[in-house]
C-alpha cells in the first residue's frame, strides 16, 4: 500500500504531467458560488439551491451522453433538437393518444435510441463525418419538432408521474435514508476496491486517503440533504415544499451507471482505447465501428431522458424545446467539466461539474440582474478558459511524455 505521502507526490506528478481532471472545474464552481453568495444572500437559500438542480438537469443528461461521443473525438450538433423530438413524442401519446407514462417515457426513449442508431451508422458505416450528420440532424429534428406539434403548437402535460419527475421533491424521511444509502454504498466500494487490488498485490490508495474520501463525499451528501430537507414554500400551508428534489437521485443513478459502464467494464475500456488512438484499436482487434455506434446510441438516449425531464420541469412542449442554447450549454458543460474535445480523456462526472458551473453562472448572474446577452459573454468565456486549459494540459502532456 503507498504512503499518504507517495500518494500526494504522485498526485502532484499527473497534475504537472497535465492531467488535470475535474480539478480547474470544481475550483471556478467554489470561487462562482462565493461571489454569488456574497453579492447575493437568497443565492445560498433553500429555494435557490434546490432550483439549481431542476434548472440544469435537462443539461446534465444530455451532457452525459455527449461525454462517450467526446471521447471518440466526435460531436453530436443534433442532441438539443433530438431531445425536444423525443420529449414531444412523449407529449403526444400522453396527452392526444391518451397512453399512460409507462408506455409514454419507453416510446421516447426507444426515439432517442434510433435516432442515435441511425448517426452512428451514417458515421461509423458510410463515412460522413459526425459534424455534417448531426449538422443535417439539428436541422431535420428542428422541422420535425414543429411538424410533430403542428406548426408551432404547445402541449400542455397533466400526466402527474411525468410532472413530478423534475418539480416534485423526494418526502424527508426518504431523503435523509438516500442520503445515508448513498454514502454506506461509496464506502463499501472504496472498501471492496481497495481490498481487491491488495489482493491482487497492484498499488493501492492509503486508507487514510479512502477514509478521507468517503469522510469528504459523507459531509457534502448530508449537509446537501439537511439543506434541501429544510422548508422552502414561502406560504408552507399551501403548498409544502421540503426534501431532495426528485431529479437529484435519478442523476446520481445514471451518474454511478455511466461511470461504472466507462471505468470497469471492457467495453469502457474499448471506448477510451478507440478515442486515443483509433487505428492502433483496430489492430487491437476491437470493434471500432461498433464502438463509433453505440456512442452515438448512448448520447441520443441521454438526451431523450434531458427531453422528458425538460417536459417535465416546463409541463409542456412547444417547438423550442430543447433549442436556444441548450446544445451549447450540454456541450460546453462537457468541456468545462473536464472532457477533451480531442478525444480520449473525460469522465461521466465531468458532465455533472461541468453542468454545475452551467447552472450556477445562469442562475447567480438572473439573481444579480444581467441580461441573457452578459450571461452568455461569461459562459462563452469560461467555454473558451477550459478548451484552453485542456489544449495546454495535452500540449504538457505531450512534453513529459505522461501521454
Amino acid at each position: 500500500m503507498t504512503t499518504v505521502t507517495g500518494y500526494v507526490h504522485r498526485s502532484w506528478d499527473r497534475v504537472r504531467g497535465g492531467d488535470l481532471g475535474t480539478l480547474p472545474a470544481v475550483l471556478g464552481l467554489v470561487v462562482l458560488c462565493l461571489i454569488f453568495g456574497l453579492a447575493r444572500d437568497t443565492f445560498f437559500s433553500a429555494l435557490n439551491f434546490a432550483n439549481l438542480f431542476t434548472q440544469g438537469a435537462q443539461v446534465v443528461f444530455i451532457a452525459m451522453g455527449l461525454v462517450f461521443v467526446l471521447l471518440l473525438g466526435e460531436i453530436d450538433l443534433s442532441a438539443g433538437f433530438a431531445s425536444g423530438v423525443c420529449g414531444a413524442i412523449m407529449a403526444i401519446l400522453l396527452t392526444e393518444q391518451g397512453l399512460p407514462w409507462s408506455v409514454a417515457i419507453p416510446a421516447a426513449l426507444a426515439t432517442g435510441t434510433l435516432i442515435g442508431l441511425g448517426l452512428g451508422l451514417l458515421v461509423a458505416k458510410v463515412g460522413i463525418p459526425s459534424f455534417v450528420v448531426t449538422l443535417a440532424a439539428f436541422l431535420g429534428f428542428q422541422g420535425i419538432l414543429l411538424v410533430l406539434l403542428g406548426g408551432g403548437k404547445n402541449i400542455s402535460i397533466r400526466d402527474d408521474f411525468v410532472v413530478a419527475l423534475n418539480n416534485s421533491n423526494v418526502p424527508v424521511g426518504w431523503s435523509w435514508g438516500l442520503a445515508v444509502a448513498a454514502v454506506i454504498a461509496y464506502a463499501i466500494n472504496q472498501a471492496a476496491r481497495l481490498r481487491a487490488r491488495l489482493v491482487r498485490g497492484l498499488p493501492a490508495d492509503p486508507i487514510g486517503i479512502v477514509a478521507l474520501r468517503v469522510g469528504l463525499l459523507a459531509v457534502l451528501v448530508l449537509a446537501a440533504t439537511a439543506v434541501l430537507t429544510q422548508e422552502r414554500a414561502v406560504n408552507p400551508a399551501i403548498n409544502s415544499l421540503k426534501g431532495v428534489p426528485i431529479v437529484v437521485p435519478i442523476i446520481a443513478a445514471f451518474l454511478v451507471l455511466w461511470s461504472f459502464v466507462l471505468g470497469r467494464t471492457a467495453y469502457g475500456r474499448h471506448v477510451y482505447a478507440v478515442g486515443g488512438n483509433a487505428e492502433a484499436a483496430r489492430r487491437a482487434g476491437i470493434p471500432v465501428d461498433r464502438i463509433r455506434v453505440s456512442v452515438f446510441v448512448i448520447g441520443s438516449f441521454m438526451a431523450a431522458v434531458g427531453g422528458i425531464m425538460a417536459v417535465s420541469r416546463a409541463s409542456s412542449v412547444d417547438p423550442n424545446t430543447g433549442g436556444s442554447n441548450i446544445l451549447l450549454y450540454s456541450v460546453g458543460a462537457a468541456v468545462i467539466g473536464g472532457t477533451s474535445l480531442f478525444g480520449g480523456k473525460g469522465r461521466v462526472l465531468n458532465a455533472v461539474v461541468g453542468g454545475a458551473v452551467i447552472a450556477v453562472i445562469d442562475n447567480g448572474m438572473g439573481l444579480l440582474g444581467y441580461s441573457a446577452g452578459t450571461k452568455y459573454i461569461v459562459t462563452g468565456l469560461i467555454l473558451l478558459v477550459a478548451a484552453s486549459v485542456d489544449a495546454l494540459a495535452r500540449r504538457r502532456a505531450a512534453i513529459t511524455g505522461a501521454r
